[in-house]
């Protein structure tokens, strides 16, 4: 998702094939069928939901969960509480949930859950539903669960909601009685305080029943296109509908989530690429969204590079829907807000695009582990971005290095005294700015470093096999290390220890540079806190240049040369404990023009200004 920034920032078609199995990452499967009918005069539903839901895991489970997202918009919940007493609130949130009038809260009121044919017993704890089984599912098995359900679509607030600031009608995320995930951790049954989501991959089969006159944007692929018209119908066709209501039928395979929107102005458009893809757009037509008919074109080249880089993209379509707050991942959708000049528009699409690599296909934890969301997605986003502009299909000359903004804005606000470690839940981070700094900017930064310790060639295999590997099965951050050390053949735990497990900075400095009988000796300083490899590179009198490359003693190796490197040189491995490293150069100091630790900018070194002697 795309975030505002915050008061402490400095700055039907394809189904697809589950993935295989391995003993230690077992999946679970849910099978949902709802029917919807919605009355846009009180924005309240009434929901029938089928759930069937497989239980892989070697556990007998007792209990269930289902998540009860509405239930965060009313005075009083963990949302509003937590939102009042942040040091730093989301202005989108502030105190407007603790000021809601009663027919402008969210809801949803269980009226019956039956288990198996059987009613269960259940109690409502905020937005957590807690059911107690009088039969319990075993490994292997597949159970029935039905509910039904009321529901009340609260003012847009955050995420979800009825009339937004641009005024869209309906933005229906966390819509629906959610079950929660479990997983070889066990439940994860988090209230939702606007942050991440988990969720089990599964078949969604959606009926939703509203007024004739709004037209919907949803996950899946529409299933009765020539009954509801509104930019859907066959080409020439005009529906004539008749009554008052229609009913839009959705499918869509093996997806952790279903999202829709729904509004009466909405033009919709379809871009169909060479591989089949459909780019869907939603949007109210008007002089501040000019720039959404120029969108799917460049989206269209955004995904021949992603594509080719991060892996396919396993569906058969995607959807821009303008709505919510920011931008909002979702699968084979995505909620953005739609008022843009056409920049902001491709860059917000890009972030949500992405997301259905890390989150939707890869599906990580992202409560536990947000960070392998949002920042592996605002590390490819800048990296998609510049693509388009090297290509001039954005306007704009493309960065040196797209991610030196990255590089900065998190160095300047880990010396604030804000950070906290990338371990920490999502949910329990004391600022807004520690976990929008630390899951965006320190996530981005950890594939960026990640690209300069291993070398670009490991990384470009690597971020390809963790796609390939790991797709459908909720990877966590051991799982993409290991990925990575078997492609570089290098030791990477040690990096993911101190840089997500710690807030330990990086400074390494030159210290001195001495001429000792025509040879120069060089001594490096590691002042910091983190140990890293370093890349030295000497630039001679003569204009040529060489690489020393030092690889620290845990690696148990070094990276090979990357292609635009000049001459490249190993040299013995630096004891991590050490924190000084002497080498010499076979040459006197004279023959010296300047000597730069890092000059790929890479590496987060805190203290730049120690990074170079120049003659």
């Amino acid at each position: 998702m795309k975030i505002k920034t915050l008061s402490l920032l400095f700055l039907i078609g394809l189904h697809v094939i589950p993935a295989l199995s391995q003993p230690d990452r077992w999946q679970q499967r849910v099978v949902y069928k709802m029917d919807i009918a919605f009355d846009v005069a009180t924005h309240r539903f009434e929901g029938k939901q089928e759930l069937r839901y497989t239980n892989n895991s070697p556990d007998t489970l007792s209990k269930v969960f289902y998540h009860l997202y509405f239930n965060a918009f009313q005075p009083g919940s963990a949302m509003d509480v937590r939102s009042r007493n942040i040091l730093d609130p989301d202005s989108r949130v502030a105190d407007r949930i603790f000021n809601l009038k009663p027919e402008e809260t969210g809801y949803h009121h269980i009226n019956s859950l039956f288990h198996r044919g059987k009613p269960v017993k259940y109690v409502v704890e905020g937005t957590i539903l807690e059911v107690e089984l009088q039969s319990p599912i075993l490994p292997g098995e597949t159970s029935l669960f039905e509910m039904k359900f009321s529901s009340q679509v609260p003012i847009h607030i955050r995420r979800s909601g009825r009339d937004n600031s641009e005024g869209i009608d309906y933005s229906m995320a966390q819509w629906y009685p959610k079950l929660c995930e479990y997983d070889y951790q066990g439940w994860h049954a988090n209230p939702y305080i606007a942050r991440e989501f988990y969720g089990v991959w599964g078949d969604f089969e959606i009926r939703i029943t509203i007024d004739k006159n709004y037209v919907i944007g949803a996950t899946g692929y529409l299933q009765n296109p020539d009954e509801i018209g509104h930019g859907y119908e066959s080409e020439g066709q005009k529906v004539k509908h008749k009554g008052k209501n229609l009913t839009w039928h959705f499918v869509a395979p093996n997806v952790h989530d279903f999202v829709w929107s729904a509004d009466r102005d909405y033009k919709h458009t379809v871009y169909k690429r060479k591989d089949g893809i459909e780019l869907h757009c939603f949007y109210q037509p008007g002089e501040r969204t000019t720039s959404w008919a120029e969108l799917p074109a460049i989206m269209d080249k955004a995904l021949d590079y992603i594509q080719s880089r991060y892996g396919p993209y396993p569906y058969k379509q995607y959807s821009f829907l303008q709505g919510g707050d920011g931008g909002m991942e979702y699968p084979m959708a995505t909620l953005i807000t739609g008022n843009r000049p056409l920049q902001s528009l491709v860059g917000v699409s890009i972030h949500e695009i992405m997301h259905s690599w890390y989150q939707m296909i890869l599906g990580t934890n992202e409560s536990l582990y947000a960070w392998m969301d949002e920042g592996f997605t605002d590390y490819t986003e800048s990296e998609v971005a510049n693509y388009l502009r090297k290509e001039k299909i954005l306007p704009g000359a493309p960065a040196p290095d797209p991610h030196a903004g990255q590089v900065s804005g998190y160095t300047n606000f880990a010396k604030s005294g804000y950070e906290e470690p990338l371990i920490t839940h999502a949910d329990h981070f004391q600022t807004n700015a520690a976990y929008s700094v630390g899951a965006y900017t320190k996530g981005a930064l950890f594939l960026h470093q990640l690209n300069y310790i291993i070398g670009k060639q490991a990384f470009d295999r690597g971020m390809l096999r963790y796609y390939y590997d790991w797709r459908f099965k909720h990877p966590n951050v051991n799982d993409f290390i290991r990925v990575m050390e078997k492609e570089s053949g290098l030791e990477l735990d040690w990096y993911k220890e101190y840089w997500v497990n710690t807030t330990h900075n990086i400074d390494y400095g030159i210290k001195s540079v001495t001429e000792i009988v025509g040879h120069t000796q060089v001594i490096l300083q590691n002042e910091g806190l983190m140990p890293m490899p370093l890349d030295v590179v000497v630039t001679y009198t003569d204009g040529s240049k060489e690489v020393y490359n030092i690889a620290l003693d845990i690696m148990r190796g070094n990276k090979p040369a990357e292609p635009d490197q000049v001459k490249y040189n190993t040299l013995p491995d630096w004891p991590w404990v050490n924190p000084e490293y002497t080498f010499m150069l076979t040459v006197p100091k004279d023959k010296i023009a300047n000597i730069v630790i890092d000059p790929s900018g890479r590496m987060v070194d805190f203290n730049k200004g120690n990074n170079s002697y120049k003659k």
